[in-house]
């Protein structure tokens, strides 16, 4: 299958404030069989694959007073999505503001999108747009910060080269850090890899932070990092100054491994997670034969033990129909995978659609986007959204797309770099996508100017986007997390985006 054990890089390993690029072994801790099963291994059977019946009911039977299960896949854009060539088209504006696309109606009356979406506008039923997010910076690095952390304001000592203890935790560690675990599993987790830049440092906002390293969100890297090909690959890659250096990345099965502090009793160092159940299986089937469990663990223990099951792991290897409906690459690959983490128990899934800077389109931008970037989108987000209505969990998970900022009103061309023009940095507005977890569909939450540069009505703040994700995974306003020092740190940071619900 191509699997690889890795894990994730103890704190004293770590350079840059603890948030590593890449993994480094260590030697596994000796595990009871019996905890084993309780802490690890039955937890992990559900990704990628729908065979926990049996677990789900006796999730389902642990207690009488369960709440309903919420769940968001939070979809990010690197580099900006430009919302005049998406979201927010402006026909009636100049040619060098309207740009080259133009708009389709969508199912929505009044709503129009560009014409490269055609999956979703054929969809807008089921989601809404919000088209005046705003924020005060252009640059690539603080915009990470400010979108991953839904906070507007840089933390004190900033430095957009690296990642610091002292950064705001990520929207992912802090929904990791206050909703329940279900499973085993990791509450969130960031699919296929961390944000890189091409120079090879890790960008800023995707960990923790201040609430420590042990609440980084679990990072599923399943995607190699390359310095300069960027989109949706093995079909739809690209290199926005076209240098020539092909891509030959493979989406392979992802490395899993747990964070620390995950589990309970018993598991309280890191483990890797297919190694760990290399080992385990043989010893788990005799366990099964000699020690007396519950039928739900006897269920689980051939789940293991079963080749398919673990090919299951892999969404390469999903059904023809399955992967063919979101498209055979990178894009399509990593929203199947969000699909299957959260039917399996992982509360929030960030996944980056291309490393860093794959949406950033100073140049070169309407080739790229109409060929490379909006096409293997909306194939794989109309899926998505498609999957989770067809099996009743679009009510209860909600779909988020932003990206770190928008793009400038005027196209520019930069012809020392690039062929075609393309738009800058804009960190003034952009358009984000919203669907399911009690969003009603067909609705538009603020508008822009003439021109798409500013907000007319309704601005909203990367706070009110954070906090209409806590809201929809049940999170309460009063909800803190708390600091090695016991000190405690509200969640919310603004109200949730009106309008949608």
């Amino acid at each position: 299958m191509g699997f690889q054990s890795s894990v994730l890089n103890s704190p004293e390993q770590n350079k840059g404030g603890g948030m590593p690029h890449q993994n480094m072994a260590m030697n596994h801790p000796r595990i009871a069989r019996r905890t084993a099963v309780q802490a690890g291994a039955i937890g992990l059977l559900g990704l990628g694959m729908n065979h926990l019946n049996g677990l789900r009911a006796f999730a389902t039977n642990a207690g009488t007073n369960a709440t309903p299960i919420r769940s968001c896949i939070y979809i990010f854009l690197s580099g900006g999505l430009s919302q005049h060539d998406s979201f927010d088209p402006k026909p009636q504006a100049t040619a060098q503001i309207r740009g080259e696309f133009s708009p389709i109606s969508t199912q929505t009356p009044g709503v129009q999108i560009c014409e490269h979406l055609p999956g979703l506008a054929a969809r807008s039923h089921l989601w809404s747009l919000c088209r005046s997010l705003t924020h005060t910076s252009n640059d690539h690095s603080a915009g990470h910060h400010i979108m991953l952390t839904g906070r507007s304001d840089l933390p004190p000592g900033f430095n957009p080269s690296l990642p610091r203890p002292q950064d705001w935790p990520s929207i992912a560690a802090v929904a990791g850090a206050v909703s329940k675990a279900r499973n085993n599993l990791p509450p969130a987790a960031v699919i296929p890899e961390q944000l890189v830049h091409n120079s090879g440092r890790v960008l800023p906002g995707q960990f923790a932070g201040v609430m420590g390293n042990q609440r980084n969100p679990w990072f599923v890297e399943a995607s190699p990092f390359h310095t300069t090909s960027y989109g949706a690959f093995p079909t739809h890659d690209f290199d926005h100054q076209d240098r020539g250096n092909k891509d030959g990345r493979l989406f392979e099965a992802p490395s899993l491994s747990l964070p620390h502090g995950l589990t309970s009793s018993g598991l309280n160092r890191r483990v890797g997670l297919l190694s760990e159940l290399e080992r385990q299986c043989s010893q788990l089937d005799d366990a099964a034969l000699t020690e007396s469990f519950d039928r739900y663990r006897e269920g689980a223990i051939s789940l293991l033990v079963d080749p398919a099951i673990r090919r299951a792991l892999d969404v390469t290897h999903a059904e023809d129909a399955v992967q063919d409906r979101y498209g055979r690459n990178s894009f399509g690959w990593s929203l199947l995978m969000a699909r299957r983490l959260v039917e399996s128990g992982v509360n929030l899934v960030q996944v980056n659609l291309g490393n860093d800077e794959t949406w950033d389109t100073h140049g070169n931008a309407f080739p790229h986007l109409r060929n490379n970037l909006l096409p293997p989108t909306d194939r794989a987000v109309s899926a998505l959204l498609d999957d989770l209505q067809d099996a009743g969990l679009l009510e209860s998970t909600l779909v988020v797309m932003a990206g770190e900022f928008g793009r400038t009103p005027k196209i520019s061309l930069l012809p020392s770099h690039y062929k075609e023009p393309g738009r800058d940095h804009w960190g003034a507005v952009q358009s984000v996508f919203l669907a399911g977890g009690g969003i009603q569909g067909g609705r538009v939450v603020g508008g822009t100017d003439k021109i798409g540069g500013y907000p007319a009505f309704d601005p909203q703040r990367p706070e009110n986007f954070a906090a209409t994700i806590y809201q929809a995974l049940g999170i309460p306003q009063t909800a803190a997390w708390k600091d090695e020092l016991e000190r405690p740190h509200l969640v919310y940071h603004g109200e949730p985006m009106p309008g949608l619900t």
